[in-house]
């Protein structure tokens, strides 16, 4: 035991020292290792493991399939130390049309589907590879890249594929490392090969004028992407950004006058299960009130049915509410942070993508001509060794029965290389026909043609990126837009307009009784509650405010800062309970009060004043304010509040002071603004103005006394003209100085 604790040592190191230090080796070890992809070939460490263990399996598209265990269990046990969970995971999602835009492996069995089902266990189903991962791995024989050892150190594996196809661009890639993220949408492969192609011409092209080529993403399950163009031009400039994504959909008419709407495509990623439990539960809240019905009538294709609640309903507004709430419009993000060649995150825009490939495409064609020449060139020294055997053919005999070290004396008598005799020495005596001969002397011949035009393709870099050009155009008539597979799924379309939906048609029409206490709780019963009917309030608290009104009104809320606030009735919480405070529905303040609340009457005019007693006339439509922060219309400073606001309803205007000096002018005499201090209406020596209302001079005033209501009709003694001070009320007049 002493001896083994000798053997130990023991570092003292701040916790925070070793801590960063192991953070650090992890978080490189997932960006690296992965979370990001290559730049080169698009592909993830597991994605690229997946796909050189499935060539060592022979699973080439020509061949048959293997199951899918056999290919996870090489992978894990060769390459990837990992669970075979997420390899088996990892191998599925190369295989599902719906997920990756070009798959890289061809899946037999089942694979999962767009409604979310999983894939059947991989003892169950098989794979091989796909005509776009053969092009990824092309040359891969050829010394086109670099391979290093395995985790074991018993294989060698790839450190990127040769990538014959734009990988990255075309499937896209997501991933979350440490710190940073990726998110690329996958494109079509025609238009990105013909970027390539202007790019190999115009090596200082624009992202403007590349991106004419790539006009945007090309989701494998379609829809229409409705992002701005100068939005999307940017997003290649900065590699950052996002589309907007729409699902797509049309009218089918229907007998009497009715219609269906049809989804045909749904946005890349959403399921199509989740998406109609999403429908069903806001149809059941309430909050899809153009909705009748919906149902999945899927088969091979996406067929996802609406029936609108009534035939007056535009498909128009019916989808822009469902886009709205719904996954039938997603924002797709955009983040282009890939490892470049030298294994550095870095965030690159459209060009450098392009470009890299393009490198990358370069280097692995000057590797694999090296490659052949070097195996041509020495093939031609054994044909020219075994030339100058038929050349000296008894020679050669003599020498090789006579002698028991037959080769220095070949090397010599024939002055041939030592690679030259061993060939010679290695010649079965059928080969030494004259037909044989003239064979090798063809092939001599036709090797050291190749040679040479392999050579000079090595010393010119011109021919080499014409020979890169032509590959590209092989790769887009393979897979570009005139095949099955490469046709653009995706539709570019302008942004839609703005659909203005009408409240009564957005929102399901029931009336409501809206109830605020003393203390600002607020909330809405349903139906209309009569006057005398019960509503109970929490301990200390008691009535302030009963409205009646609908789900498809808007209740406006006037408080002492002047401004007015806005909120749809449909939005109050229920009746049940105590509600929640006003000030949080309607984002007020806490050093203001509730000056009046109102359900909302298009058309009518309201009189605002302020506690010095100035005041005006505002149009009702004008107040509604359009954000949570209301809208300032009484312009009030220092002590001086908002005090009353009240519907127009008469001709005059009667104003009592908390001096209970009582005014009554005529409702000409107030102007009409939109916003402002508004003009004095009485004078007051001391205090402010208490209370206002508007009335029928023929009908006379009425005010509040308790249960009752007192009319007075004769007010000849104070009627005056506006900002006169005016008289004590009539007998009978509240000590509260409020008219109700």
């Amino acid at each position: 035991m002493a001896a083994a604790a000798s053997e130990t040592t023991v570092l003292d190191t701040p916790l925070a020292d070793a801590l960063g230090e192991r953070y650090l080796s992890y978080a490189l070890a997932t960006i690296m290792s992965r979370s990001l992809p290559d730049v080169r070939d698009g592909l993830k460490p597991v994605h690229r493991r997946l796909l050189f263990a499935m060539l060592k399996l022979r699973l080439d598209p020509t061949t048959g399939f293997k199951k899918c265990a056999r290919v996870v269990g090489d992978v894990i046990g060769k390459y990837h130390p990992h669970g075979d969970a997420a390899v088996y995971d990892a191998l599925v999602r190369l295989a599902q049309s719906f997920a990756v835009r070009y798959p890289l492996v061809d899946g037999q069995g089942n694979f999962g589907n767009i409604d979310g089902d999983n894939a059947a266990a991989m003892r169950y189903t098989e794979a091989r590879l796909t005509a776009v991962a053969s092009a990824l791995l092309a040359g891969i024989d050829e010394d086109a890249v670099d391979f290093r050892e395995t985790y074991d150190g018993e294989e060698s594996e790839p450190v990127v594929l040769p990538a014959a196809f734009p990988n990255l661009l075309a499937n896209g890639a997501t991933g979350i490392a440490v710190g940073m993220a990726t998110s690329i949408p996958p494109h079509n492969a025609g238009e990105l090969c013909d970027a390539l192609l202007h790019l190999i011409k115009h090596p200082k092209a624009t992202i403007s004028k590349l991106a004419q080529f790539v006009p945007g993403p090309d989701f494998p399950t379609g829809g229409v992407l409705v992002e701005p163009r100068g939005a999307i031009i940017d997003a290649y400039k900065t590699g950052r950004g996002g589309f907007r994504l729409r699902a797509r959909w049309q009218v089918e008419k229907l007998p009497q006058g009715r219609y269906q709407v049809v989804v045909t495509e749904i946005p890349w990623q959403v399921q199509k299960s989740r998406l109609m439990e999403k429908v069903a539960a806001l149809m059941e809240a309430r909050r899809l009130p153009l909705v009748g019905d919906i149902r999945d009538e899927s088969a091979e294709e996406v067929r996802l049915v609406i029936e609108p609640r009534a035939r007056g309903v535009e498909p128009e507004h019916l989808m822009a509410q469902l886009f709205q709430l719904t996954e039938l419009e997603t924002r797709v993000a955009f983040n282009m942070n890939v490892l470049d060649a030298d294994q550095t995150p870095r965030v690159l825009n459209l060009a450098e993508v392009l470009a890299a490939f393009l490198d990358h495409r370069h280097v692995v064609l000057k590797r694999t001509t090296a490659f052949r020449l070097a195996k041509i060139e020495a093939r031609i020294e054994v044909l020219g060794g075994y030339l100058a055997a038929y050349g000296n053919l008894d020679l050669v005999i003599k020498i090789i029965r006579e002698e028991d070290q037959p080769k220095p004396k070949l090397t010599k008598a024939l002055k041939i290389t030592d690679v030259q005799a061993e060939a010679i020495l290695n010649m079965r005596l059928r080969a030494l026909r004259k037909l044989d001969e003239a064979e090798i002397r063809q092939e001599h011949t036709r090797l050291t043609k190749q040679a040479r035009e392999l050579g000079v393709l090595l010393k010119d870099e011109k021919q080499r990126w014409r020979l890169i050009a032509a590959e590209i155009r092989k790769t887009r008539a393979a897979f570009g837009a005139k095949t099955e597979l490469g046709k653009r799924r995706t539709e570019i379309a302008a942004p839609p307009a703005a659909v203005v939906i009408p409240i009564d048609v957005a929102v399901e029409k029931e009336p409501l009784t809206i109830v605020c206490s003393a203390k600002g709780w607020i909330r809405a019963f349903k139906g209309h509650l009569e006057a005398g009917a019960e509503v109970k309030y929490k301990d200390g608290d008691g009535p302030a405010y009963r409205l009646h009104g609908e789900t498809t009104d808007k209740l406006i809320l006037f408080a002492t800062d002047g401004r007015f606030y806005t909120l749809g009735c449909d939005r109050l919480p229920p009746g049940r309970g105590n509600g929640e405070p006003v000030r949080l529905m309607f984002d007020l303040s806490n050093d203001h009060d509730i000056v009046a609340l109102l359900v909302h009457r298009p058309g009518r005019k309201l009189v605002v004043v302020s506690s010095d007693g100035r005041g005006f006339i505002a149009a009702e439509d004008g107040v509604i304010a359009q954000t949570r922060g209301g809208k300032r219309v009484l312009n009030v400073r220092g002590d001086v509040e908002a005090q009353a606001c009240v519907p127009v309803d008469g001709d005059h205007v009667a104003v009592i002071g908390e001096n209970r000096k009582l005014l009554v002018f005529p409702l000409s005499e107030l102007p009409e603004m939109a916003r402002g201090r508004g003009v004095k209406l009485q004078s007051y020596r001391d205090g402010g103005l208490s209370d206002i209302t508007t009335f029928h001079l023929a009908a006379g005033l009425s005010w509040s006394l308790g249960a009752r209501t007192r009319t007075e009709t004769d007010l000849a003694a104070w009627i005056g003209k506006r900002a006169q001070a005016g008289r004590l009320p009539p007998k009978g007049f509240p000590r509260t100085n409020r008219f109700s």
